[in-house]
């Protein structure tokens, strides 16, 4: 099956990592047949009091309302197969974790558990509560992925965007993708 990717963009502090995403799977487009991004008002406001851009607008991807449930990604039949939440906010993880799906962000991620594909969530919190690792739990033992933003130092980056790499590098290998990344001792 050709990858169709979903990036849903939350509120949580980060937005760095979805700008880092897209850019390197537009950079790996023989790699997926349909790139979709569904971002929430408040993701727009951290990306740019974070960023200090709306450059979000300037992507050539699919972009989809919070609350389009007419997005594709939203039914199985679509046949979207990587979801990746970056950021991922504790509230919605909360609401995943507890099949919530009260808009197309949490909708997407209970089809993609439900069809047994790969979800991925980029949390970004700190420190955890009981209730976010309670959380975590659930959507790990559904079938997903909890990757906290925790960026590793030992390819020694020199700049925030390659630090941030250093996640977004790993949620793409978690993903399946070949990328171009540091390797530990290659």
């Amino acid at each position: 099956m050709p990858n169709k990717i979903v990036i849903a963009i939350t509120g949580a502090s980060g937005a760095i990592y979805p700008k880092l995403l897209i850019e390197k799977l537009l950079s790996i487009p023989e790699q997926w047949e349909e790139l979709s991004v569904v971002m929430s008002k408040n993701a727009q406001v951290v990306w740019q009091t974070e960023l200090n851009n709306t450059s979000y607008q300037n992507y050539p991807v699919k972009f989809y309302d919070k609350y389009d449930f007419n997005a594709p990604f939203a039914s199985g039949s679509a046949r979207y197969n990587i979801m990746i939440v970056a950021p991922c906010s504790m509230g919605t993880l909360g609401r995943i974790a507890n099949g919530i799906s009260d808009d197309v962000i949490t909708r997407a991620a209970d089809v993609v558990l439900k069809e047994r594909r790969k979800l991925l969530l980029l949390a970004r919190e700190t420190p955890y509560n009981l209730i976010h690792i309670r959380n975590m739990e659930a959507v790990t033992l559904a079938g997903g992925i909890i990757c906290p933003a925790t960026p590793s130092f030992y390819s020694l980056p020199k700049t925030i965007e390659e630090l941030a790499a250093t996640v977004t590098d790993r949620v793409l290998d978690l993903a399946g993708l070949n990328i171009s990344s540091y390797r530990w001792k290659s």
